[in-house]
């Protein structure tokens, strides 16, 4: 029977689920009391701000209602059960709203709590004392006026960034509104010029608002601390008229002294001090000046000003006037044998003394005469004059010079006639002659007109030395004298006098002499280098006469010393050691031939030809100075007879030489190949490899350090490298020499795949592999008539795919290369008939019941379908499986190898094979 249509039971489902509420909201309203509402019961709302009241009710139908606050109201909402209405301008710390409804003759209440919160706008700090005695307490007072709830509120005194105390009003009651916050802090040093400063926090995050905090204007804190003791004041006693005094005045224990003030006057001028701080001390300096309207007692006073409080010094500082005394001559500059007057006055109660002869009486002068000589030229006269102030007595002087004119006078002290200087150091001429006015004194060589520089510092040079006449004059007349310089030298050896570098020839007679310069006249003496004896006269010379001489000369002023290389010539002259009579040339070696002649100056050599192959060729000589990067000597020098020929300007010499050549082992690719090849299985033979060489090189050769065994025939374990080492006297030369052993062809492999038979339509490939050197070429032969067969590019593989009954027979595989053939056969089988068999399976369905609601489901069942499918396609994807166990066997492969060619058999065993193909619905 069919179950109820799912439409149906779609239905029944929704009318449930829209039913089941009501039913169940009829329920509980038959159970539940009426009640009214007030949202939000409980509200935190800004001084000044507004919010929206909802008051409800769950009464079906209520009679009235209403919302009962002193609040302003702004707006009103209304439906059947329920009332919304907007409070503005709430400044009350604290309200109760109270929502009602008259319901079936009760009266419904909800009462609501409004608050009110005030941010912190106002943080004041009371104003702090214009100065704060270090040491003493100050009061810290911090006002927040309004801010609430207090409960939330924390106040904070800081001083810069560090808190001096926090307090936390919690638990004040709701409607309390503003705090101040009051502190003693003692004043410190390190208080000076700090910031003070109240922070408010109103912390309303419990009630789900924010943190919000304020600061006070910092207020600057000024401290200070003044000693108790008075200024120490230095002053002086006695100030003149005119003059200026310092004066100090110092304070200590004083902070901050760079704010202090300072008040320092005399009497009732105010002085310009300077001011100095040292530490915690001030240093007050000035320059006391007194002028005339001040003479008397005066008092000097210091003040120090700080933080309102001071502290004073006073000390009495007396002015006087005690003006100079005054020194007159008569005549201050006068010609010799005038008279002179000199007078010493002073101010009124002064007592004058005149070169120590006082005066008779205070206040009057003093008096003496002379008769002006040479010796009162510059002569000092001295006025002093003394006053008494105050029980202390003051003195003034005053000085005057006489200035006596007077002819010039050249003394031998200040001019010497004999002047006697060594060369060099700098010094300074100096003629001076007495005589007011000063004399000019000019000194001059008469015969070539120089002139001294006197006076003037600069270097001693022979040019000075000679005979002056030098002349002082004034305007009171002149002065003449004779003045002779003389300037020492050390000695010195010029290359006129004593040449560097003397030539003698051999057998000739010469004498060493070398002259020097200098005053006094030097001494001058030669030694020849490693012995004492003094060379003087004449010398025979001989070749051990060459060498260095040290010839010195002294006087009084010094020596000096000079190297005279003397060289001795000859003619030249051959020695069998430094120039053989036979040479033996090493081809190659780059070494010059050496022929070494004695003779000065160092002899010109020529080697040429005089027999056979070499006459007229010219030999490659070496010098003794050659540098080592010579040219080598030309491969195609020929041995033979020589004539060398010594020549210099002292005459010539001629020596006869014989030169043969050899030379070292050479090999190349024409005498030693570097690649040779043989063939597997010939005449084993040496390597071909030879060597160039006198004497004739011994060649030897070896594999790897180890020689090469001997073999009767060749095999492939002797391809490799070998190395090739020739040798003679004269060195040796290596060569490495690769071997390679070819061989013919043989087909190592030949296989089949799959191993076993084809079937009609299936794909086999046939696989050969060869072994040769060079490689060999591979070619097919197959069954006549079979088609589509494919290669591989280098046809080691055959492939067919798709095989037929044509494909079936004997294939054959020939590798060839330059030294022969080889070929191997095999058989391939196509079997058949095919079998196909369809298997098919149809699965039931099952039906399922719902108990409860009726609700049947109906359940559909699908047939397999058959189909047909590609038996191979099936085979490569792995779901074709044999039946029955009858599948084809393999047979074994056969072949036999002769001559050139070889046969392999493989067939298959006949009968037909089934295959179960597992099948899949379209």
């Amino acid at each position: 029977m069919p179950g109820p249509s799912p439409g149906l039971c779609r239905a029944l489902l929704g009318l449930w689920a829209a039913l089941g509420p009501g039913l169940f909201g009829l329920s509980a309203v038959a159970q539940e009391p009426f009640w009214a509402d007030l949202q939000p019961r409980v509200a935190l709302v800004e001084r000044g701000g507004s919010l929206w009241l909802n008051c409800s009710t769950n009464c079906p139908r209520p009679e009235r209602g209403g919302l009962e606050t002193s609040l302003r109201r702004n707006g009103t909402q209304r439906g059947l059960r329920w009332l919304a209405r907007q409070l503005v301008d709430i400044r009350e710390p604290e309200t109760q709203p109270v929502c009602f409804f008259r319901c079936a003759r009760r009266t419904l209440q909800a009462r609501g709590l409004i608050r009110t919160f005030q941010r912190p706008d106002r943080v004041e700090l009371v104003p702090l004392p214009a100065w704060q005695p270090v040491g003493e307490n100050f009061t810290l007072s911090c006002r927040v006026p309004g801010a609430g709830p207090r409960g939330s509120l924390t106040l904070t005194l800081l001083r810069g960034a560090q808190e001096l105390i926090r307090r936390s009003f919690a638990g004040e009651p709701p409607r309390a509104r503003g705090a101040v916050l009051t502190a003693t802090v003692l004043a410190r040093r390190e208080d000076h010029g700090a910031n003070f400063s109240c922070r408010a926090e109103l912390d309303l995050r419990p009630h789900g608002l924010g943190l919000f905090s304020n600061s006070s204007a910092p207020r600057e804190l000024r401290t200070f601390a003044l000693s108790p003791d008075p200024p120490r004041l230095v002053v002086p006693r006695l100030l003149e008229v005119g003059s200026e005094r310092p004066v100090r005045c110092t304070l200590d224990e004083l902070f901050p002294a760079s704010e202090a003030e300072v008040y320092l006057a005399l009497g009732d001028h105010r002085l310009s001090p300077d001011i100095t701080l040292e530490g915690d001390a001030l240093v007050v300096t000035a320059t006391a000046t007194a002028n005339a309207e001040q003479e008397g007692t005066r008092q000097l006073v210091c003040n120090v000003t700080l933080g309102g409080e001071s502290r004073e010094t006073r000390e009495n500082v007396t002015v006087y006037s005690f003006p100079a005394p005054v020194l007159t001559l008569s005549e201050p500059s006068t010609p010799e044998g005038k008279v002179v007057t000199v007078t010493c006055a002073a101010g009124p109660g002064a007592l004058v003394t005149l070169d120590g002869i006082p005066a008779v009486v205070p206040g009057q002068p003093a008096q003496l005469q002379l008769n002006a000589t040479e010796d009162d030229d510059k002569r000092s006269f001295f006025c002093d004059a003394s006053l008494e102030v105050v029980g202390q007595t003051l003195s003034k002087n005053e000085s005057a010079e006489l200035r006596v004119l007077y002819a010039p006078r050249l003394d031998d002290s200040d001019c010497p006639r004999s002047w006697t200087w060594p060369e060099g150091p700098e010094q300074t001429l100096r003629c001076e002659a007495r005589g007011n006015p000063a004399p000019s004194v000019h000194c001059e060589r008469p015969d070539s007109g120089a002139v001294l520089a006197l006076g003037l510092q600069g270097p001693v040079t022979r040019a000075l030395a000679g005979t002056y006449r030098c002349t002082a004059v004034n305007h009171q007349g002149e002065a003449v004298k004779e003045v002779t310089v003389t300037v020492e030298y050390a000695p010195s050896l010029d290359s006129m006098g004593c040449p560097e570098h003397i030539t003698w020839l051999e057998g000739t007679e010469v004498s060493l002499s070398c002259v020097a310069h200098g005053v006094p006249p030097p001494n001058v003496s030669c030694v020849h280098s490693g012995e004492a004896r003094v060379v003087d006269g004449l010398l025979r010379v001989v070749r051990q006469h060459a060498g260095t001489y040290r010839c010195e000369a002294t006087n009084a002023q010094g020596s000096v010393a000079k190297t005279v290389a003397v060289t001795v010539e000859y003619g030249p002259s051959f020695e069998e050691q430094s120039c053989p009579s036979n040479w033996t040339w090493v081809e190659g070696s780059g070494q010059l031939f050496s022929c070494e002649v004695d003779g000065k100056p160092e002899p010109r050599v020529e080697c040429v030809g005089s027999e056979g192959a070499s006459e007229g060729l010219l030999l490659p000589l070496a010098s003794p100075d050659s540098p080592p990067g010579v040219p080598s000597i030309a491969s195609g020098l020929a041995p033979g007879i020589y004539i060398c020929n010594a020549t210099n300007r002292h005459g010539s010499m001629v020596k006869t030489v014989a030169v043969s050549t050899e030379s070292p082992p050479q090999m190349d690719e024409s005498t030693c190949p570097s690649h040779q090849t043989w063939l597997e299985g010939a005449e084993a033979a040496g390597l071909a490899c030879a060597a160039r060489g006198r004497p004739s090189p011994q060649v030897r050769c070896s594999r790897e350090g180890v020689p090469r065994p001997q073999r009767l025939r060749v095999s492939r374990e002797d391809a490799g490298t070998y190395h090739c080492l020739a040798t003679n006297m004269h060195g040796t030369d290596t060569r490495t020499v690769t071997v390679g052993v070819e061989y013919r062809p043989v087909v190592a492999e030949l296989a089949a795949s799959p191993p076993g038979g084809v079937r009609p339509g299936g794909n086999f490939t046939l696989t050969c592999r060869a072994e040769a050197w060079p490689p060999a070429q591979i070619s097919w032969r197959a069954p006549p008539g079979a088609l589509n067969i494919g290669l591989s590019s280098n046809n080691s593989t055959l492939s067919v795919a798709g095989a037929m009954g044509s494909h079936g027979g004997e294939y054959e595989c020939a590798a060839t290369n330059a030294h022969g053939r080889h070929a191997r056969r095999i058989t391939v089988r196509v079997a058949g008939p095919w079998l196909w068999v369809a298997v098919g399976g149809a699965a039931g369905g099952a039906a399922l019941l719902a108990a409860g609601a009726g609700l049947a489901f109906y359940v559909q069942s699908t047939a397999c379908k058959k189909g047909e499918y590609n038996v191979q396609e099936a085979e490569s994807s792995g779901e074709a499986v044999c039946l029955n166990g009858a599948g084809g066997g393999t047979g074994g492969g056969t072949g036999a190898e002769g001559g050139t060619e070889a046969a392999d058999t493989a067939e298959a065993q006949a009968g037909g094979e089934v295959f179960a193909i597992q099948l899949t619905s379209a």
